[in-house]
């Protein structure tokens, strides 16, 4: 059955002209020509003969108008035409009605043959204008050859059709034919059941979709089917009347439209380069192929450029995406798998140049080396591949591969054309995701090396640190985390977030981590460190550039543990308030009152100090780690205080800890990036410190350097008794002469010697050059000699002089 597919054909439309091509007699009512009105004239013009018919179109009987003159019943009838024998082979009148009113007719004549006496026959005039615009419409739809036009009988059996089973052998579909013997079993059957039910009720069926293939021809074709019931005068089911318009070119387009919309909508949202040559390959499947694969150069999967051109048979292209991905596909058909090199081909060339190609089977296995690679490298059942170049920005990114297997149908040139386009938008959103690539390593590369190590073991405390980049943009932001060794075995931790993704945010970040590391080594108070800090922030900013201003802000938390006193000072700029573990697995957010972030100057900071038991666990974090979507920050640090009492245990690494944190508490894509930086504190033993009240007496320096002496001999130090005379020395006679009681020496034992002088003055010590025949001036610069580092704190009402020997070093 060659139903065609005549473009711009609407089904309702076809509809109207079939019932107005079939006429009253489609819908079982008389058609104009049943009811013709006939009337016998003689020679003379008189009437001889009336019909039924002639009366139902006059109204008069018969004995009233036997014998009378024809001119009597018609006006405007020339007078030479009154006779019969003159009368026209054909013409139009108006008769009279017995009514009064007229009838416009046509009329025919014809001589009885071997009489003289003429038969008339005429019928009103719109009634055979109407037949002929029918008939010529009927004509003209017959005649359209993706049209079709059927008449079924009762059993379904075809009566009549214009229909062509096959344009190999030209031949029509005879009556009798029944569906099957045209299409596929199923397809018939699906047809058939629409047509008894159209019989069944009576009610027609208007451009029902259906997908039909021919028996001997398997191609499939879309077919828009419209059917009435056909009745007699009496309403009685006579068969069905079918309109099958081939609506293969129309699906098609719908389909191509349909395809350029999804690939445009789901390509190009991801900014991984696998994830979108997966939402390539699996947007061409099945809507434009039976199996995809998209290939890329190594380069693209680095977030390298790839070569401009491919040339040679060796591409270099490796496979990225199959779709569908859990089909059986070949040995040679994998992915990561390499494109194999190519023979020489007429078809390669066109395509190593920027054509999209097809191959046909023949074509592929020439082009793979042989028959011998095709278990290997052909799809089952394939008979065409489309290969379309990925080119975007001047580069060769890799090539989409499309095969059609079984009876799906070939490429057809506007399938070419329509693969440009989608290889051309695919192209461009897998650069995009390249270059992203690109950024996200240098940006994670910069993160990482501005980053201190993930882990730090000190006399204070044991580190852990962990970064989460952000699941969107650059990847990276400007959260960071530090761990800072000060003198007198105490330890700086650090926690802050820059305003800002990706390059600009962690550069921000670095420098801000920089002048935090040098100013800690000034060992000044947590609220005055971050008040130095807050002024620095407001430098760059003036100093950034139109627009970068916004990436300038940061929220800051620094803390600083002495294991000595056990206690922990910090301060916090905007910052969320860390989280206390304490020995017996208990939670909390210590309560602190935060600054302004160091946006903001103007506003103090204030220090808070709090006492901690060894093994306690200090958490610092950014709000990256207790923002969710769905969760305001009060809650996510109810989560993380409660995730912190179930999984930081005493014999539990801190690194396992901090990694199973944050798979709990981060969203697969967060939205910001999130740090936490894990402290599990230490303390000296208090047999490793000595304390010595110093007099105001300069002959105390003598009694200092005794106790030190005698300190020093019972810890088993004796190798550092002369440098720590001196050191003691000077140290307690500067505190004695320029210094205010009260003053204090004391010794710290660790890895290192740590000698402490406090006193009550801020005086700044200053090492100076002494001249030649200087008396006094040299304190500090034996100090400087002896030590391995030496330098100054500050804290209220009080400074500290020390000095650090190693200890491993003498023994």
């Amino acid at each position: 059955m060659d139903i065609a597919n005549a473009e711009n054909t609407d089904p309702s439309g076809v509809w109207e002209g079939a019932t107005s091509v079939f006429g009253a007699a489609l819908r079982g009512r008389p058609c104009a020509f049943d009811g013709l009105a006939a009337a016998m004239l003689d020679e003379r013009g008189v009437v001889a003969g009336w019909t039924g018919t002639a009366q139902d179109l006059t109204g008069f009987r018969a004995d009233e108008v036997h014998g009378r003159p024809v001119q009597e019943l018609v006006t405007g009838l020339p007078h030479d035409l009154r006779r019969a024998a003159r009368l026209p082979a054909t013409g139009r009148v108006r008769l009279r009605h017995r009514c009064g009113d007229t009838i416009d007719v046509t009329f025919r004549t014809t001589r009885v043959s071997g009489s003289a006496d003429i038969l008339v026959l005429a019928a009103p005039t719109h009634h055979l204008v109407g037949h002929q615009h029918g008939a010529a419409l009927l004509r003209a739809l017959s005649a359209q050859n993706r049209i079709t036009l059927a008449l079924h009988a009762l059993d379904l059996t075809t009566v009549r059709t214009n229909a062509m089973p096959d344009p190999l052998d030209g031949r029509p579909v005879q009556p009798g034919t029944r569906l099957g013997d045209v299409l596929c079993a199923e397809d018939a059957e699906s047809i058939e059941a629409v047509l008894r039910q159209v019989l069944a009720t009576g009610v027609p069926a208007l451009g029902r979709n259906q997908h039909v293939s021919w028996r001997h021809r398997p191609v499939r074709h879309a077919l828009s089917l419209s059917a009435f019931r056909l009745e007699d005068a009496r309403g009685h089911p006579t068969g069905v009347a079918a309109l099958y318009v081939d609506d293969t070119r129309q699906a098609r387009a719908r389909r191509q439209l349909d395809l350029a919309s999804e690939v445009a909508e789901r390509v190009g949202g991801s900014l991984d380069v696998v994830r979108t040559a997966q939402d390539l390959a699996d947007v061409l499947v099945p809507a434009f192929g039976d199996r995809a694969a998209v290939d890329l150069a190594q380069a693209v999967f680095d977030g390298d450029e790839p070569a401009e051109r491919l040339g040679g048979g060796d591409l270099h292209l490796r496979n990225a995406a199959l779709a569908p991905a859990a089909a059986a596909w070949p040995p040679g058909i994998e992915r990561g798998n390499l494109v194999p090199p190519l023979s020489d081909h007429p078809l390669l060339r066109r395509f190593q140049h920027g054509e999209t190609v097809v191959y046909g089977r023949d074509d592929f296995i020439a082009l793979i080396g042989g028959p011998q690679l095709v278990e290997q490298l052909l799809p089952p059942n394939a008979h065409a591949v489309m290969v379309a170049p990925l080119h975007a920005r001047g580069l060769t990114l890799g090539a989409i591969v499309v095969w059609r297997t079984g009876l799906s149908e070939p490429f057809t040139e506007d399938e070419i054309d329509l693969m440009r386009q989608i290889a051309s938008r695919g192209a461009l959103a897998i650069d995009n995701a390249r270059r992203h690539t690109r950024e996200h390593r240098a940006a994670m590369a910069l993160q990482r090396s501005l980053l201190p190590p993930a882990m730090t073991d000190t006399p204070a405390a044991e580190t852990a640190g962990v970064y989460l980049p952000t699941g969107r943009g650059a990847g990276t932001g400007g959260d960071w985390y530090d761990a800072i060794a000060l003198p007198s075995l105490r330890l700086a931790l650090v926690a802050g977030d820059v305003i800002g993704q990706g390059i600009p945010a962690s550069a921000t970040m670095g420098r801000l981590r920089a002048a935090i590391q040098t100013l800690a080594d000034l060992e000044l108070e947590p609220d005055e460190l971050l008040t130095r800090i807050a002024d620095l922030v407001q430098r760059l900013a003036a100093e950034a550039p139109p627009g970068g201003h916004d990436v300038m802000g940061a929220t800051c938390l620094y803390a600083v543990y002495d294991p000595v006193t056990r206690r922990c000072a910090m301060a916090s700029a905007g910052h969320p308030p860390p989280v206390l573990v304490r020995p017996d697995g208990t939670a909390e957010a210590v309560g602190l009152l935060p600054g302004p972030p160091l946006a903001v100057c103007g506003m103090p900071y204030e220090t808070t100090t709090i006492d901690l038991k060894p093994g306690s666990v200090l958490a610092l974090y950014t709000d990256g780690l207790v923002h969710r979507r769905a969760h305001d920050i009060d809650d996510g640090l109810r989560r993380l205080t409660d995730a912190l009492t179930t999984s930081c245990r005493p014999d539990r690494a801190l690194d396992e800890t901090g990694r199973d944190l944050l798979d709990a508490l981060v969203d697969e894509a967060p939205r910001d990036d999130a740090t936490l930086l894990l402290a599990r504190t230490r303390a000296v033993p208090a047999k490793d410190t000595a304390h010595w009240p110093i007099p105001a007496d300069p002959a105390a320096v003598s009694d200092a350097r005794a106790w030190a002496t005698g300190q020093l001999t019972a810890w088993g130090l004796e190798d550092l008794l002369f440098p720590t005379e001196l050191i003691v020395s000077e140290l307690v006679t500067n505190a004695i002469r320029y210094g205010r009681p009260p003053a204090e020496l004391r010794l710290i034992r660790h890895d290192v010697l740590v000698c402490e002088v406090t006193d009550s003055s801020s005086t700044q010590p200053r090492m100076r050059r002494a001249r030649t025949t200087d008396e006094g001036g040299r304190g500090l610069f034996l100090v400087a000699q002896l030590a391995e580092r030496w330098g100054c704190r500050h804290g209220h009402n009080r400074k500290t002089i020390w000095s650090e020997q190693p200890i491993a070093r003498h023994r």
